[in-house]
């Protein structure tokens, strides 16, 4: 089944599986199952929750302060794929974080740039690759292999883009295609994307929300419930419909993209390799400077940061500038969840969050 959760019937169709409400585990049982090898990440799902007021309020903030930018980036990055790919698109956000930045692409593919485009949702998870069900749908569906276009918000430690190629490269063996497993996003603080609009870590607003800005979806799950033939799971938030900030979001950016004029094909040269330096360096010297040994506790960017507080269990927010308005949101969870904070000058990014070790008790 493919839907298009909260979001319009023609902007995204999720290739997920829709599950039930069930089986919720709290974040501190789910960190010890995780950290001890009981469990994977993806087979667990611990419960949302909506936003304080006072968090919302932030996110209106950094909508104010960084959405003109994230629309640019998005024109910028439509204009770079729709230079990369002759004839139609297909766009494959990864969910969920690449949803909002694909529903945003393909309109401004088809309404700016006037280029055919279609886009899907897939579930790609560590360890586990991606979604090879949802990829044999695409294909069968009459999608060129060479149209695909891997899409996501951001890179942090540049997990996601490695595992993006590797499975891939897996799938193009299988089923002797040749789709280009390169990763496409709005801002590359690894150095391992494809094709990205920056290299900066700002506050993409869309970062700062779960299911409420992707969608109405929760992060992908595989579990038992996950048949060979079916695509990967996930649950609906139905009962946030009320609180939804989805379309409006995205529409927003599309009329600001819209309004600032024809887009260049061509972005600001990057320096990928400088920014995985930057990253390779720092996280050799935080995996000693703060006694870790696993580098998946470590979370660099805005990003990522974020999604520790909204769904792991953090041990240390570090901040380069608190007063800095890309930090806001982060405080102020870190406030809420009694979570201690540190500053760092010398940061590379806006933030980072270590997540505490099952060891610590």
């Amino acid at each position: 089944m493919n839907f298009s959760g909260s979001y319009r019937s023609g902007d995204v169709s999720f290739l997920l599986k829709p599950l039930a409400l069930q089986d919720f585990v709290d974040i501190p049982e789910k960190e010890r199952l995780i950290q001890s090898g009981q469990r994977h990440y993806s087979e667990m799902l611990s419960p949302e929750s909506l936003p304080s007021a006072r968090y919302l309020e932030v996110f209106r903030q950094a909508c104010a302060i960084n959405l003109e930018r994230m629309a640019r980036d998005c024109l910028t990055l439509a204009a770079l794929i729709a230079a990369r790919r002759s004839g139609p698109i297909t766009l494959v956000s990864l969910a969920r974080a690449g949803t909002p930045v694909g529903v945003v692409l393909k309109h401004l593919l088809t309404g700016v740039l006037g280029r055919e485009a279609a886009h899907y949702s897939v579930s790609i998870i560590r360890d586990r690759g991606i979604d090879q069900v949802a990829l044999e749908h695409i294909l069968a569906a009459g999608h060129a292999p060479e149209s695909l276009v891997f899409i996501d918000g951001w890179t942090g430690k540049g997990v996601i883009s490695r595992e993006l190629e590797t499975a891939v490269a897996s799938f193009n063996a299988h089923h002797g295609t040749a789709i280009d497993g390169g990763l496409y996003v709005l801002s590359d603080l690894a150095g391992t994307a494809a094709c990205a609009a920056s290299c900066d870590d700002y506050l993409i607003p869309s970062s700062i929300l779960n299911a409420t800005v992707s969608g109405l979806v929760s992060r992908s799950i595989l579990n038992d419930a996950i048949g060979p033939g079916d695509f990967h799971g996930c649950v609906y938030y139905q009962q946030f419909e009320a609180h939804d900030q989805s379309q409006r979001f995205a529409d927003d950016l599309i009329a600001r993209a819209r309004g600032q004029g024809q887009p260049q094909g061509t972005a600001a040269p990057m320096d990928r390799a400088r920014a995985a330096a930057v990253s390779r360096q720092y996280m050799q010297a935080a995996l000693a400077q703060h006694g870790i040994a696993d580098v998946n506790l470590v979370k660099p960017g805005i990003g990522e940061a974020t999604r520790v507080l909204l769904r792991r269990s953090p041990r240390l927010l570090i901040v380069r500038e608190p007063q800095a308005p890309e930090v806001a949101h982060l405080l102020l969870l870190a406030q809420e969840k009694n979570i201690p904070v540190a500053t760092d000058p010398g940061l590379p990014y806006h933030a980072v969050s270590l997540i505490r070790s099952a060891l610590d008790g």
